[in-house]
């Protein structure tokens, strides 16, 4: 089942002198891990903004086409035609950078936010508060005053808020985009069990390709407002050269393979630096 359906969408900002999103068209699964790359202003983070509603109906400019979100009950929802209040709690929204959604005074009252704006039961709304925290590593940590958490534990943060929401998808925008390697870990780490525990739906946008390569189900590569390319992330690592043309980061591993083959030396590409040094050792 389609839980989010893109159909035709342009969109140009106001004052804007081109379209940021150009005749883009897929479709998101119920439990997939969808992945989005793409080189800086290809239209990634725009498209992000319009899968909660936030564009059009926060964001205002020239909107072309539908965005539909069907929710619990299979009800299919138009962006154009829904609160944002209404589609965020079946689409949760994560930012690149925390610090632009952090703004209560503490950990506890940030995840209790949106459930308290839901209208839910005070029992619920602490039984939620609690199981997020748990979740995302963060309990111990309740009375902390978000800004000095360190930038991994913020970017969990702002992932538990949305996601005690309960949604049915949850959208990242380069969430590791502002953090070092140890704080990267975390936020993946925290995706990976959240699909493995909860089967929840991901759009994950990311600059660094390597984690999507390795986990999504199925890649968009976007350039110039367009889905240039869409396949599973076999099919995608076969398009090396578009991937390079487009300035699109790609493993380090997945480059030397890709040459090697070029050269005879290998038959097969590799995103796992591991398996592409054992294969190396018993070439």
């Amino acid at each position: 089942m389609n839980v989010i359906s893109v159909e035709d969408l342009s969109f140009k900002y106001r004052r804007a002198s081109d379209y940021a999103l150009r005749d883009v068209s897929f479709k998101v699964k119920k439990g997939e891990f969808l992945g989005v790359i793409g080189p800086s202003g290809s239209g990634k983070s725009t498209l992000c903004l319009t899968l909660n509603g936030i564009i059009p109906n926060s964001i205002k400019g020239e909107f072309k086409g539908r965005v539909v979100v069907r929710d619990t009950n299979g009800e299919e929802l138009d962006t154009r035609e829904t609160p944002v209040s209404r589609i965020s709690s079946l689409v949760g929204l994560v930012l690149q950078n925390p610090d632009s959604q952090l703004f209560n005074m503490t950990v506890e009252e940030e995840v209790a936010f949106g459930l308290e704006n839901l209208g839910l039961d005070p029992n619920e709304i602490w039984r939620r508060v609690r199981w997020a925290l748990e979740v995302s590593g963060l309990r111990g940590l309740e009375n902390e005053f978000p800004p000095n958490l360190s930038g991994g534990q913020k970017q969990r943060l702002a992932i538990a808020a949305a996601f005690a929401m309960r949604p049915q998808v949850l959208v990242l925008d380069e969430p590791t985009s502002q953090l070092d390697p140890l704080g990267k870990d975390e936020v993946l780490g925290l995706l990976s069990l959240l699909r493995r525990e909860y089967g929840i739906t991901i759009v994950l946008v990311e600059h660094h390709t390597d984690y999507i390569l390795r986990h999504a189900d199925r890649v968009l590569v976007m350039d110039a407002g367009r889905v240039v390319f869409e396949g599973t992330p076999a099919e995608v690592v076969e398009e090396v050269e578009l991937l390079k043309k487009l300035g699109v980061k790609i493993p380090v591993s997945l480059e030397v393979s890709h040459e090697l083959r070029k050269r005879g030396k290998l038959k097969r590409l590799f995103i796992n630096p591991e398996e592409l040094l054992s294969e190396l050792k018993s070439s």
